[in-house]
């Protein structure tokens, strides 16, 4: 029997399992986004100390023993300013002191993290781990072949979001969403063995990102900057995605196109704005 899988309602957290089990799964928090020699943490929406108290609150909500950080804990691509070490033990060794279990897939920002981490918190590499039937990986690189034949896969990386009509009190219109991608019942393995294992997964949850500060891709305008990644074109584009606002809201279906080829340019038309 698989365990649930679910949004957490206001928050860019997936909870594995009832309430009271399992894991809560986020990604992409970024430590020391903006942040300075004198204020390594960056400003206070994106601190560390205020991650990990909405981390915190995110685990007693849902009574759920374990985090796991789906990639790019620290922003910092390889190593860490000698200002951040410190707040980067300091943030999982507050997590720890709660009696939670956290556990780390690395992404292409934590080059180097692990030496700056305590000893209690369990690493895994940027292939991937399964959890309770869910491949969770980063997406910066292919994932191991465990996590190929998972039924459902989690991934980050992406930061997506969907811009609106500006208003206001928002004049960009961009938020940051879910996205999820129904996939068609797997083709039978091939005869002749490949490099990789087949992807098996019925659906697959792109991750907002953590960190309020890291920026969002709008997917319903253009294509994006991270529409490189072999996601896009390996993954996403061979399902039916559709995009969910933070509180929910269903905005409807979103093309997922195959990035071009190199030395072509492909048309993409955006869709109007919802």
């Amino acid at each position: 029997m698989e365990s649930p899988l679910r949004p957490v309602t206001g928050a860019p957290a997936l909870h594995l399992g009832e309430r009271g089990s399992g894991a809560v799964i986020v990604a992409d928090l970024h430590l020391g986004l903006g942040g300075t020699t004198s204020v390594p943490g960056g400003p206070p929406e994106g601190s560390a100390e205020g991650m990990a108290g909405r981390l915190l609150e995110l685990l007693r909500d849902r009574a759920a023993p374990t985090l796991i950080i789906a990639g790019d804990v620290k922003h910092p691509i390889v190593g860490a300013p000698p200002a951040l070490r410190p707040l980067l033990f300091d943030f999982f060794a507050h997590l720890l002191r709660s009696g939670c279990e956290v556990e780390v897939v690395l992404g292409n920002h934590d080059v180097g993290l692990a030496r700056y981490l305590p000893r209690e918190v369990v690493v895994h590499p940027p292939t991937g781990v399964v959890r309770d039937g869910v491949g969770i990986f980063h997406g910066h690189r292919w994932p191991a072949d465990a996590v190929l034949r998972a039924p459902r896969l989690v991934v980050g990386h992406l930061h997506p979001g969907f811009r609106l009509a500006p208003t206001t009190d928002d004049p960009d219109g961009k938020r940051p969403c879910w996205v999820r991608v129904e996939l068609p019942t797997p083709a039978p393995p091939p005869r002749r063995r490949r490099r990789h294992a087949p992807l098996r997964a019925r659906e697959i949850v792109v991750l907002p990102a953590f960190n309020p500060l890291s920026g969002t891709e709008a997917l319903n305008r253009a294509r994006p900057a991270r529409g490189r990644s072999f996601l896009f074109g390996r993954f996403l584009s061979r399902g039916v995605a559709r995009a969910y606002l933070l509180d929910g809201t269903d905005l409807g279906p979103i093309p997922i196109a195959s990035p071009p080829r190199p030395g072509k340019r492909a048309a993409v038309r955006a869709p109007s704005v919802r």
